[in-house]
């Protein structure tokens, strides 16, 4: 069963921000309406659009979306 996008973003949460992907992840962490079971590109990308005020620039996002594809292939 693949995982989610939240669940695999939520591995790369810290306490404290040490990158951009760890502060996209601690800020989707904190956005309760986050679609947590999404696992498709566009539902998650239109999402940020609209909502995703703490997210500085897409490519963040876009950068997270490949790692996730490379790590649930496996």
């Amino acid at each position: 069963m693949r995982k989610s996008f939240y669940h695999f973003l939520m591995k790369y949460r810290q306490p404290t921000d040490r990158d951009e992907l760890t502060a996209f992840a601690n800020n989707v962490y904190d956005d309760l309406a986050f679609p947590k079971q999404a696992e498709d590109y566009d539902e998650v990308s239109s999402y940020l659009e609209l909502n995703g005020l703490y997210l500085e620039s897409m490519r963040i996002f876009d950068e997270a979306w490949e790692q996730y594809l490379i790590e649930e292939k496996y």
